[in-house]
Order: structure tokens, then sequence, then C-alpha cells
């Protein structure tokens, strides 16, 4: 079966609830990683005067992978419960994935 990776971006302040509803999800998300990151370019909104003065914003990113239905069914769980949360996401198909 392919696997799907799902990487969501989205604000610090919305990184824990994501994570902790992840976490509820045992079934559909085994694992996932985390890591901080920048937002850069006018789609991402500068808020902090220190925003303002570095040109970018912190940002979480979340990455996670599995089947295209658990994946999908993830972004329909945090649809659901964080309506508002501005996450961007997208979906890659992963060609080979494993331990080495």
């Amino acid at each position: 079966m392919t696997k799907t990776l799902l990487t969501l971006i989205m604000p610090d302040d919305v990184a824990q609830h994501v994570e902790d509803l992840l976490l509820q999800h045992p079934e559909r998300v085994p694992g996932f990683t985390s890591t901080a990151t920048y937002g850069h370019g006018p789609a991402v909104p500068l808020l902090e005067a220190s925003d303002l003065v570095s040109g970018h914003t912190p940002r979480t990113q979340i990455q996670m992978l599995g089947p295209e239905t658990d994946m999908r069914a993830v972004l329909d769980i945090i649809k659901q419960e964080l309506p508002r949360a501005h996450i961007f996401f997208w979906l890659q198909p992963v060609i080979e994935a494993g331990y080495l």
C-alpha cells in the first residue's frame, strides 16, 4: 500500500492543540514529528513587532506518514475540531519509507 506524507504548518499557539488532537487518534496517527520553522511571504501575517523586524513569523511543522485514507481522515478531524486554526497543509505520495 502506498504511503502518504501529511505536512501541517501552523501558528505556534495552535501546535499544542493539534498535537493533543493527533495523540487522541493513534489508530490514524501512530506517530508524528514536529519541528520549529518560520513562515515567510505575503500569505503569512506578521503580528508581533519582532515579526515585522525579522520579516518572518514562528510556525510549527508537523509531519506524519500513513495510508492516504488515514491522512485525509486526520485532516477531517482537524477541520472539525479546529475550524479556524489557520493551518496550511499538503499531501505527498511517498515512494519508500523505512528504518535503516
